[in-house]
């Protein structure tokens, strides 16, 4: 379950305390993109998180692309129409 899931990455966060958390797509990296970015704002951790967009979103992101945006220090799209909606994001083609 997702609560185990945050929990666990409670867990493993704090004791590797990640340079770089690199994400791709599915909801299963909230728990940790969370924790990672609660551990940044209490001071405990200052690794970098970059979420890759999944190369199948040309219109509109993912739920966990719309979660993830305001709070990732990257945010990789495939797509130009992504871009012009999401400036903050970067275009990997």
């Amino acid at each position: 379950t997702t609560i185990r899931s945050f929990i666990r990455s409670i867990y493993v966060a704090t004791r590797v305390r990640p340079d770089l958390v690199l994400c791709n797509g599915p909801g299963t990296c909230l728990p940790i993109v969370m924790v990672v970015f609660l551990l940044r704002i209490l001071g405990m951790a200052d690794g970098n998180v970059v979420f890759v967009e999944s190369f199948c979103r040309v219109r509109n992101l993912s739920l966990t692309g719309k979660l993830l945006y305001p709070i990732v220090d990257k945010f990789v799209v495939h797509w130009p129409e992504l871009l012009q909606q999401y400036p903050r994001s970067q275009l990997v083609s």
